[in-house]
């Protein structure tokens, strides 16, 4: 995380993953491109390669700056004779060479709806096209002057400027939005977006998908994960310590069991306790959690009691009060209380050190007092399966589809093509397509926390709230209210070049759960670091000379 816990290298900073998968899938499309036309493909169908194809130079060139597209064989060629040799590419060489071409072929050749449940359409193909413009209008102005690498001109082959890409990039986001045709679009409420029995649905544009009816389909076991791919471990990486929660067997407090038991649902899971949210997400981020939706819709702010999977009919919990299956046993609070809860666990013992409040039989903790154990999980990735009873297979991987590209990002890369200068057409402003987000996340059907329907509708609260004049800080925000724990927040920020501004430091209780003073952490992000370093098995793979390595690898690492 960039403080003294965790430094990256060539060798821990795990860009391996992106580095050789990507470069696998990329010459898999090569071939597929290259032969097509003898092996009679239709155009459709190598659309899909080349859409992959830039999918993954656009990852490549957005973590390590300019990569190779010679794989040995010559440029974009389909190479079948390992190479011990390479060459990187300049960024505006990889964008307009690779990138552009591969997903403007892909939106003029792919079809409106999927060939398959979940294969790209053009759709898909528009809104990665809108956010490769984007970047790259943002690599070329380079405002915070970060540096490139290979060092070139950051100037266009093709002799456009910045505003020009904004531009694009904000005509291309908007296509997508008004011709999605019945395929794609928003859900009416954002809970649904992410609810495990709704995967699937249109709002999702891009999934890794998985199976809970064969290990052979899903690539993982069923029964037992240890974390690794190509098993769906992603919702493993938020979440606490929950079973070592503690309620009593008897009024009297003599004996205590765990309430909260690890199972496989979608609001427990397996704790790791990997990825601790920092307070400052749920005090500023989120602040307004009683009008967005989006705070219930993310997080897991209530474990409930499941004991029954043991068959045990009750327990007594926080001021020795009566608990039942499904009953709140550790709540996480929206804000702080006026008088704080007691955390002494004299009496009530947690076992988590969570606080007591008189005449609440749950146990809570407030926001000040989030610590790298105890912090509401997060719930959209939690597993879900239909196929299990009791505890279900908690230690497995989750059968779910991962999410990887969304609809609702077309509106916040059109909104952030705007601010940065793109000229918008009628009703589709920065604050009026930021607004379509915020009236959605102002539309309430159930109350995840309360665990009880909710029908209310507060977007003309949310809208009223929106500023007037929308800025790039904002945009992020909105990203990261609507994106949160998906794995976008690191590309944005570097992108914006705020990772150092927005993120430079964080606040947490540390050590154990009972230490409730908060700290500020501050991260070292140098300017080198907006580009990770290029993967040690890669460089020591290479038989070239120690200079030539040398240069091959980001300044830096």
């Amino acid at each position: 995380d960039m403080t003294s816990g965790g430094q990256m290298t060539s060798s821990t900073s795990r860009s391996d993953v992106i580095w050789n998968v990507g470069y696998t899938i990329i010459n898999t499309a090569n071939g597929v491109i290259e032969n097509a036309q003898e092996v009679g493909l239709d155009a459709a169908l190598v659309a899909e390669a080349n859409f992959f194809r830039a999918f993954h130079y656009f990852s490549l060139v957005q973590t390590f700056g300019g990569v190779p597209l010679d794989l040995g064989s010559g440029e974009l060629k389909f190479n079948t004779t390992p190479s011990r040799v390479s060459v990187r590419n300049t960024v505006p060489e990889v964008y307009t060479k690779a990138i552009f071409p591969d997903l403007k072929y892909a939106v003029d050749n792919l079809p409106d709806s999927p060939r398959q449940t979940g294969t790209v359409a053009k759709t898909v193909a528009l809104l990665y096209l809108a956010k490769a413009y984007l970047t790259y209008g943002w690599w070329l102005q380079n405002p915070n002057n970060i540096p490139t690498y290979p060092e070139c001109a950051r100037t266009d082959p093709d002799g456009h400027d910045a505003n020009w890409y904004f531009q694009q990039a904000y005509n291309v986001a908007v296509e997508g939005i008004e011709n999605a045709g019945t395929s794609y679009g928003l859900l009416d409420y954002f809970y649904d977006v992410h609810l495990g029995s709704n995967d699937r649905n249109k709002e999702i544009l891009l999934y890794t998908d998985h199976t809970e009816n064969s290990e052979f389909y899903n690539g993982a076991s069923l029964t037992y994960g240890g974390g690794g791919a190509p098993g769906n471990f992603a919702g493993w990486m938020v979440t606490c310590q929950t079973e070592n929660i503690r309620s009593a067997t008897d009024a009297a407090g003599s004996n205590w069991v765990s309430s909260v038991i690890r199972t496989d649902a979608q609001d427990i899971g397996r704790p790791w306790t990997r990825m601790a949210t920092p307070i400052g997400v749920f005090t500023n981020t989120f602040a307004n959690k009683t009008e967005d939706s989006r705070y219930d819709g993310t997080f897991v702010s209530v474990y409930r009691a499941n004991f029954n999977v043991y068959s045990i009919p009750g327990l007594y919990n926080a001021n020795f009060m009566p608990v039942y299956p499904d009953d709140a046993i550790l709540s996480f609070l929206p804000e702080d209380l006026a008088t704080h809860a007691d955390y002494s666990n004299a009496i009530y013992k947690s076992n988590v050190a969570a606080g007591v409040v008189p005449g609440r039989a749950d146990y809570v903790m407030e926001p000040s007092f989030i610590n790298r154990q105890y912090y509401p999980g997060n719930w959209k990735l939690g597993p879900y399966r239909t196929n299990t009873t009791g505890i279900g297979q908690p230690n497995a991987e989750s059968t779910r589809p991962f999410n990887i590209a969304k609809f609702s990002e077309l509106y916040l890369i059109a909104a952030e093509a705007a601010v940065k200068g793109a000229t918008p057409v009628a009703d589709k402003s920065a604050r009026d397509l930021v607004n379509v987000l915020r009236a959605r996340a102002g539309k309430w059907r159930w109350d995840h926390a309360g665990n009880v329907a909710k029908n209310e509708d507060h977007s003309a609260a949310m809208i009223a709230a929106t500023p007037a004049t929308i800025t790039i800080d904002y945009i992020l925000e909105e990203r990261s209210r609507e994106f949160f724990g998906e794995g976008y927040r690191w590309f944005d920020l570097v992108r914006t070049q705020k990772w150092d501004e927005i993120a430079g430091s964080y606040q947490i209780c540390e050590g154990n759960a009972a230490n409730r003073t908060p700290q500020t952490f501050i991260r070292t992000i140098e300017p080198h670091h907006y580009l990770r370093p290029i993967p040690q098995t890669q460089i020591d793979g290479m038989e070239m000379t120690a200079e030539e390595k040398i240069a091959y690898q980001n300044p830096g690492y």
